[in-house]
């Protein structure tokens, strides 16, 4: 609506006078009253069209890359379905496996550590503004003395963080858009989409569900998850998750050591993502850096996220070896530093606070009970289906289980599921084309969830 003043007419509103009290008699509309501020004139009261409110538009072109995404991000996907659904069935008691974040309470050594930074910055002693942006110097040593001990890794060789996703999409600025990248298929999508997003990829190519110019590494069943190198082109990236997300599995150390000397041969450099690190057991390799050779041609992202409970906490890491060169010599470190820089202010003094109090002997030891909970649901959910006769994979280094329906659409079984039990999954697919067919149920959530699922699942597919 718009209000044309002639000869000085002033509008007036119940926000302005208090003269104008609330209407209360039924079935009178509320008026707009103008009153002439000196001598009587014409108010006209003209409504707004709509092409008169949405035509103007600015002359910024959209990011075509962005424009390349198919549909939305998988996660917030999943979410929106499951909104959609709880207003389908509002009484229903929908228990979430879908999306990883994590469900227990920070262990208490961990948030009293939090609680005692956070008060001690409201005292002069205790007060600190800006830190540095690769992180406080005494998290970094004690990172680089807890997970990479005799690796050779050290602490400048750390960048703290607000989480692995962020730094992913760091290190694709810190790449730019002409290299080429691979990733396992499927594998988390933060590696694709943020591809796409910096321009490293061709279009969308709907009738083998890829993107132009993206490697995509089959990892299957029929393979071990591990794809097989004599097949892979040449990249100048390689994105590797182990555990891998979503399908559990975890690479060993042969395996490991082929893509290192893959790499090697190719002049490549590997992103491996070892977020799920602390869930592995037996000689499996929790880090990169225990593979002969890695530090020449390896990154390795790192997070507290799904140890310790810092999904909303949010601190990771990032280890950058000294030994890593560009093809000119220069040291990789230097410029993901000046990314760091540019971009970014450091982690939360009081996250960092956090992180420290998690590697304390305390913190580890709790940190390993969360862990070993999470696995205890992976277990239930793993015997679950198994005993439902389907065949599972992964649950043993991962808190994710990878369960197969072969012949059927994931996103068929995912609504199926979803419908019929009231459980929220992920459908495979959501990780790439050779996802097609799989499921991920994930083992965050409450004990009485998981086992109330688990009842569910056996209702449905008995």
């Amino acid at each position: 609506m718009s209000v044309l003043n002639h000869n000085h007419v002033t509008p007036l509103s119940s926000s302005s006078s208090a003269i104008f009290a609330k209407n209360t008699f039924p079935g009178v509309r509320t008026q707009i009253v103008s009153v002439s501020s000196k001598k009587a004139g014409v108010c006209k009261c003209v409504a707004t069209s709509p092409a008169e409110q949405t035509a103007y538009k600015t002359k910024v072109s959209r990011n075509g890359n962005i424009a390349k995404l198919q549909a939305g991000y998988l996660f917030p996907e999943i979410g929106r379905r499951k909104a959609a659904h709880m207003l389908k069935y509002p009484d229903a008691q929908v228990i979430s496996l879908g999306i990883g974040d994590t469900t227990e309470p920070i262990p208490e050594v961990i948030t009293s550590a939090m609680a005692k930074r956070a008060l001690g910055l409201s005292t002069i002693e205790g007060y600190t503004g800006y830190g540095a942006e690769q992180g406080e110097k005494q998290l970094r040593a004690q990172l680089a003395s807890t997970f990479y001990s005799n690796l050779g890794i050290e602490e400048d060789d750390i960048f703290v963080s607000d989480g692995a996703k962020s730094d992913i999409s760091r290190l694709q600025v810190l790449f730019g858009s002409n290299v080429t990248i691979a990733v396992q298929d499927p594998s988390y999508p933060a590696y694709v989409d943020s591809s796409v997003i910096i321009g490293q990829t061709g279009e969308f190519q709907k009738d083998i569900e890829k993107f132009g110019n993206i490697e995509y590494m089959k990892c299957t069943p029929e393979n071990d998850f591990f794809p097989d190198l004599s097949k892979v082109s040449r990249t100048d990236i390689i994105f590797f998750c182990s555990p891998n997300n979503p399908t559990g599995s975890a690479a060993s150390r042969e395996q490991l050591t082929k893509l290192v000397n893959f790499a090697k041969d190719n002049g490549s450099i590997i992103i491996y993502d070892s977020a799920y690190a602390m869930y592995v057991s037996g000689d499996t390799p929790k880090s990169i850096f225990e593979i002969p050779g890695a530090k020449e041609v390896a990154i390795e992202t790192a997070s507290f996220s799904k140890y310790a409970g810092f999904t909303g906490v949010r601190l990771g890491w990032t280890v950058v070896p000294k030994e890593l060169k560009y093809s000119d010599g220069f040291p990789v470190a230097k410029d993901f530093n000046r990314i760091v820089c540019t971009g970014f202010n450091g982690a939360s003094n009081i996250a960092q606070a956090g992180g420290l109090a998690c590697l304390s002997p305390e913190g580890l030891q709790a940190m390993h009970e969360v862990v070993g909970f999470y696995k205890e649901n992976t277990k239930i959910i793993v015997d679950t289906f198994t005993s439902l006769g389907f065949t599972v994979y992964g649950g043993i280094h991962a808190p994710y289980v990878w369960v197969h329906f072969p012949g059927r659409s994931s996103w068929d079984v995912f609504s199926e599921i979803l419908e019929k039990t009231h459980v929220v999954t992920t459908p495979g697919s959501g990780f790439g084309p050779a996802g097609e067919g799989f499921v991920r149920v994930s083992a965050f959530g409450h004990r009485n969830n998981v086992l109330e699922a688990c009842r569910r699942f056996k209702e449905l597919y008995k």
